[in-house]
């Protein structure tokens, strides 16, 4: 079945828009009662797999459409991007602490008897973080468009980069109630996506 452009390019945002209110919906002390120390993990594990389904809905609804393809110089600016952005989604993050990150941390933390305290990550300035409020985000606008060679990739560079914009303005906001004055003043001085004013923090 071939649907209307118009009708592949709705259904696909109504599929974002349900990633982003999941993921807000996650990311508060919901999960945390429902999963305690293995909370982290598992919101990691549902974004994935939500993310899994929502590709398939718009490999689904672009279907059989009239396709553009990308080639030649614009395919070689195209793929320098995408690798440019899992370049510095790699090296990113070696600013993390990857047990927190990913969840691992906080069940070895329980199963030791040890009290796992939500929000407990530090404000890290260092590293691109000097450069960028964002460089996870900023790496993950460089590997959707780098991806937009075709109508599937463009529809998800789009829906995608506005999905990091939105989000990142909630995580923001749960940062600066996390560290306070110390984010507030961090956020006037750094930019949030593109590093137009070099490395700010030294």
């Amino acid at each position: 079945m071939n649907l209307p452009h118009a009708w592949a390019h709705g259904i696909y945002l109504l599929a974002w828009l349900s990633f982003g209110a999941g993921h807000s919906f996650l990311a508060g002390r919901r999960l945390q009662a429902l999963f305690g120390a293995r909370a982290r993990l598992a919101f990691n594990v549902i974004a994935l797999i939500h993310f899994g389904i929502i590709f398939e809905i718009g490999v689904w609804a672009f279907a059989g459409l009239p396709r553009f393809a990308v080639s030649g110089w614009g395919w070689s600016a195209l793929t320098a991007m995408a690798v440019g952005g899992w370049a510095l989604l790699f090296l990113a993050l070696g600013s993390y602490d990857l047990g927190k990150f990913s969840g691992l941390a906080q069940i070895r933390a329980a199963r030791a008897g040890a009290n796992v305290v939500v929000d407990d990550e530090p404000l890290i300035t260092q590293g691109f973080h000097a450069y960028v409020r964002h460089p996870l985000y900023s790496a993950a606008i460089l590997i959707l468009w780098g991806a937009a060679w075709n109508d599937l990739g463009l529809a998800t560079a789009v829906w995608g980069s506005l999905y990091l914009l939105i989000g990142s303005r909630f995580e923001e906001r749960r940062l600066a109630r996390l560290h306070g004055d110390a984010y507030r003043t961090y956020r006037k001085k750094v930019p949030a996506f593109l590093p137009w004013r070099g490395k700010v923090l030294r």
